[in-house]
């Protein structure tokens, strides 16, 4: 597959022989392994604090901490903490590693002029998830007549697998807690499977939000948005108001809080299945997909507040920014996106991003910009009175500038600059 984006009017394309999927499958571990799975959190965790603080220190005195340096304190921590000691090393090295991308992203930002967001200290109930290696501490089908993986420390737990791991090798086993549910997660690298059949069909899509839909394509087929985030919200609302009225450290405290997870998780669960689906049939219908290219981040940043200059506050429309950043979240644009990025990159597809500036603005026929052609959902050109839902007409231009970008990628190959691809890695998207 061939993925291609404008970055300072350049066309970058990203090819790769082979790809990373992840698989997810839920585990059933019996009631002393769930304990001890909480153990391996807990542990890892204190582990990951204990780095972070001693970096912390290392700074305040001038002096700086590298992950080579914990790395070689783990012999000395195992030896005198016994509960450390059980849990594989290789592991707890992935721990540390964890806290290291963790600062190199900070001094990134900072360097990008961003806002950095120091690394912080991970508190009961917010560390979830430990990697391992795959045969190093950890097992995949470890059981010869059932499904199972081992864990060093825990033993081999059941697994519901619900489909079969296609690899050419295993390279992570990754440990997930979501409330009182366990899961595994495995990093498989594949061969890139073998493209689907041509179509000869090509489309262009343009994201909405809320009743307005998911996308529209430039064939003007309109995708829907069932919003589950939106038609779950008085359900949302119950749970969040018993969590209000339980006095912390309670147990009723601790069941309001799972009742509150299970109705996000089901929310998460909805909208990945359908936006997985959504996907597929656009895969499965087109060899070239022409999308926007967003910085959904910044779209969904919170307005900025407007001093006054007498200590208050000029209005900056943060309601209606706030319910807009809501549904974009509940409509999963990025995860959309990506979902299509992976599935044509499975299927030897083409998936185009471009700069959507104005698309909405200019006539898909004459090419004539103008604020004034869009009114809402109807399109009507002013210069040649063409007629069209604004949205599909959007989605026309997207398509048109995604070819364009792609006959620059192939005629000027030298101004092209072709790097690997690492597709999706574990625990991100899985693949389906």
């Amino acid at each position: 597959m061939v993925v291609l984006t404008l970055l300072d009017g350049v066309a970058f394309a990203t090819l790769g022989p082979a790809v990373i999927r992840s698989y997810k499958f839920r585990m059933y571990p019996t009631s002393k392994q769930d304990a001890l799975l909480r153990a391996m959190l807990d542990d890892h965790r204190s582990l990951y604090n204990a780095a972070l603080q001693e970096r912390r220190d290392a700074w305040k005195r001038g002096k700086q901490i590298w992950f080579a340096d914990q790395d070689a304190q783990l012999t000395a921590i195992r030896a005198e903490d016994k509960d450390q000691a059980r849990w594989s090393y290789s592991a707890q090295e992935q721990t540390l590693r964890r806290l290291d991308k963790a600062f190199k992203a900070f001094f990134r930002r900072v360097r990008d002029g961003r806002a950095p967001g120091y690394p912080r200290f991970k508190g009961i109930g917010y560390f979830d998830t430990v990697d391992h290696r795959n045969g190093d501490g950890a097992k995949w089908d470890s059981h010869p007549t059932q499904t199972k993986v081992y864990f060093q420390g825990v033993g081999h737990i059941k697994v519901r697998q619900h489909r079969p791991v296609v690899a050419r090798r295993l390279t992570r086993i990754g440990i997930k807690r979501e409330g009182r549910r366990w899961y595994v997660i495995l990093a498989a690298d594949q061969a890139l499977p073998a493209a689907l059949q041509m179509t000869g069909v090509m489309v262009g899509i343009d994201l909405a939000t809320g009743p307005n839909g998911l996308a529209y394509t430039s064939v003007g087929e309109r995708i829907e948005n069932p919003a589950y985030g939106r038609a779950s919200q008085s359900r949302l609302a119950d749970a969040d108001r018993m969590l209000s009225r339980t006095q912390r450290g309670s147990n009723r405290r601790r069941k309001a809080r799972q009742r509150l997870a299970d109705v996000h998780r089901k929310i998460r669960n909805q909208r990945h299945d359908y936006l997985h689906k959504a996907a597929r049939r656009l895969v499965d219908r087109y060899d070239v997909i022409v999308a926007e290219d967003l910085n959904i981040a910044g779209m969904t940043r919170r307005a900025a507040p407007r001093p006054d200059g007498a200590r208050g506050y000029e209005h900056n429309g943060g309601s209606a920014k706030t319910g807009l950043n809501r549904s974009i979240h509940d409509a999963g644009w990025g995860l959309f996106l990506e979902m299509i990025r992976a599935k044509a990159e499975s299927a030897g597809r083409e998936f185009i991003q471009v700069d959507p500036a104005y698309t909405s603005q200019s006539c898909s026929k004459c090419g004539h910009r103008e604020a004034a052609n869009r009114n809402g959902k109807f399109f009507r050109c002013l210069s040649c009175g063409h007629v069209d839902d604004a949205d599909v007409n959007a989605a026309v231009n997207i398509l048109k500038a995604g070819l364009a970008l792609r006959d620059v990628a192939e005629t000027a190959p030298r101004e092209a600059h072709f790097i690997g691809m690492t597709s999706l890695e574990a625990g991100r998207v899985p693949s389906g």
